[in-house]
């Protein structure tokens, strides 16, 4: 089982260019997440991450992102991630950065942390609220925040360890 231990790593991508959105892609996000990767650690850092390393999870609308990899590389991932400064989408380089959310032994307890997240996020929200309107709309949007029961195909949710 030892093998099998992985780490997954949620982040946000975030840019001031509203254009950057649309080249969040799985490629586009692996390449620049390597590049960064072999220019702080090298070759070695590099193949120690490529083993297992994979972009899991993307959405583009919101920016979310899951990488999966080793549990014994993901050190050397996290410290990388902050090196990340554009995505590059048909000979454009879109600056953005990636931040740091979570990092989960499963999918399932990244899943949980991005609901707990985005509810807080949206209460920053309705906090600021300046109508009645908007007010109207993020209260239905907090109240879509919610895990609905998947059943996983890919064999992805291996027992936790226990070690987040």
């Amino acid at each position: 089982h030892a093998a099998l231990s992985r780490r997954y790593v949620l982040c946000e991508v975030v840019s001031e260019d509203p254009r950057c959105r649309q080249c969040i892609e799985d490629r586009a996000l692996g390449l620049a997440v390597r590049d960064a990767i072999a220019r702080v650690h090298g070759d070695y850092g590099l193949a120690c991450c490529s083993i297992s390393f994979t972009v899991k999870y993307l959405n583009a609308y919101t920016g979310t992102v899951l990488l999966r990899c080793r549990k014994d590389s993901y050190r050397l991932l996290c410290s990388a991630l902050p090196f990340v400064r554009y995505l590059e989408s048909r000979a454009q380089r879109y600056p953005c950065f990636l931040n740091t959310l979570h990092v989960g032994g499963t999918i399932r307890t990244c899943q949980k942390f991005l609901i707990q997240y985005n509810r807080t996020q949206l209460l920053r929200l309705l906090q600021n609220c300046t109508n009645e309107e908007e007010r109207q709309c993020i209260q239905k949007s907090l109240l879509s925040c919610s895990l609905t029961e998947e059943q996983s195909q890919s064999g992805d949710e291996e027992e936790d360890d226990g070690t987040e």
